[in-house]
C-alpha cells in the first residue's frame, strides 16, 4: 500500500507526480529544484539554487514528518559536473554526519534549465 504525501511549502510539481510517496517505511521523494515556491522561479547560481532545492526537499520531508535526519540515500543531479566542489559546500552544511548514501550524476539537461535536481529517500 503506498500513500501520496502532497507539500504545501514546496513548489507545485511541474509534472505528472507527487511530492512523495510513502512505501512501508520508506519515503520516497521526487527530485526538487531550486524553484522557490513564492515565486515559481529558479534564481541564482548553483549555491543559491542547491539552497533552494534543499529547503524544498525539507519543506516535503516535513509534511510527513520528518526531517533530513531520515534522509538515507540522496541523489544529486548536476547540470555540469564542474557544479559539484560548490553543491557538494551547500549540502555539507546541511546534511549532518553520518552522511547519508550519496550519488551526484552530471546530465545533459534538468528542467527548467535548473543548475541541480536533489531527490532523497528517507526511512520513517
Amino acid at each position: 500500500m503506498k500513500e501520496v504525501i502532497s507539500a504545501a511549502g514546496a513548489p507545485a510539481a511541474i509534472g505528472p507526480y507527487s511530492h512523495a510517496v510513502k512505501a512501508g517505511n520508506l519515503l520516497f521523494l521526487s527530485g526538487q529544484v531550486g524553484i522557490d515556491p513564492a515565486t515559481g522561479k529558479i534564481e541564482g547560481d548553483i549555491t543559491a539554487q542547491t539552497r533552494q532545492a534543499i529547503a524544498n526537499v525539507k519543506a516535503v520531508l516535513a509534511a510527513a514528518g520528518c526531517t533530513l535526519d531520515n534522509v538515507v540515500k540522496t541523489t544529486v543531479y548536476l547540470g555540469e559536473m564542474h557544479f559539484f566542489g560548490a553543491m557538494n559546500e551547500v549540502y555539507a552544511a546541511e546534511f549532518g554526519e553520518p552522511y547519508p548514501a550519496r550519488s551526484a550524476i552530471a546530465v545533459k539537461e534538468l528542467p527548467k534549465q535548473a543548475l541541480v535536481e536533489i531527490e532523497v529517500i528517507a526511512a520513517l
